[in-house]
């Protein structure tokens, strides 16, 4: 149920989502507003990161897929990808205590084999000092495409079909989502419940088009480096007035 306070005497307890997935888009623009490197909306949009993380907890989140690097994002200016795969190394050592202390258990998916070591190195450090937390599971996806995740799933199902360990008849949903990237995640909290992207943008951009099947979308106009708190507790109310059918009457 919804753990913050009402605001109106009649009003009904709101549904809280288990699994958001989040699109964290606008840095670049906010920045340029600003007139401002594009840089300085990143290293904007990592406060943001941990302000939302912290309520998404308070709220009874328990599962926020964040989109940090997409395998397209390769194609952005050199110095602008160096200092994005520094941000997990300022981000360990700014914000991963509070997150500790919080009970925030951190995780990722994605081809972590690509990333520069220094970055596979910090969020494998933050990966162990939080691996005991209990509390909301923080998901980056690092170098994140969702083709690239079902393709690697097909291709690990094909070789098991052909090293006679499993027969084209068993392959089901459950045996595919059992090879992707979210495999990591309990089984009942693989799939998002609400997708959120920032900034006014109105596509998934290759951000879990497995999972998000049945997920119910939010877009707002606020860029991600303004999007905090109430701006979440937006998207949750507006989430908790909505049916989900999952294809049913």
């Amino acid at each position: 149920m919804f753990p913050f306070k009402k605001k109106e005497k009649n009003e009904l307890p709101l549904e809280v989502p288990k699994h958001i997935g989040v699109i964290m888009d606008g840095n670049g623009r906010w920045a340029k507003k600003r007139m401002q490197p594009r840089v300085f909306g990143h290293k904007a949009g990592m406060e943001a990161l941990q302000e939302v993380t912290i309520a998404a907890k308070n709220m009874g989140v328990q599962v926020l897929t964040v989109y940090a690097f997409s395998t397209e994002n390769w194609t952005r200016p050199e110095e602008e990808v160096k200092f994005i795969m520094h941000l997990p190394v300022e981000f360990y050592d700014r914000f991963v205590p509070e997150l500790h202390r919080n009970n925030v258990k951190i995780q990722m998916i994605g081809d972590t084999k690509k990333l520069p070591k220094e970055t596979l190195e910090a969020l494998e450090r933050a990966e162990e000092k939080t691996k005991d937390n209990t509390g909301l599971i923080l998901n980056f996806a690092l170098n994140y495409g969702g083709r690239a995740e079902i393709t690697q799933a097909v291709k690990q199902l094909a070789q098991e079909v052909r090293d006679s360990n499993l027969s084209p008849e068993e392959i089901t949903e459950d045996r595919i989502a059992d090879c992707l990237y979210t495999q990591s995640l309990p089984c009942d909290l693989r799939d998002p419940d609400l997708i959120i992207r920032t900034s006014g943008e109105l596509r998934l951009s290759n951000f879990l088009p497995w999972q998000a099947a049945y997920s119910e979308l939010y877009f707002t106009d606020v860029m991600w480096p303004d999007f905090g708190e109430d701006a979440l507790r937006s998207a949750i109310v507006d989430y908790s007035h909505r049916h989900r059918r999952f294809g049913g009457v």
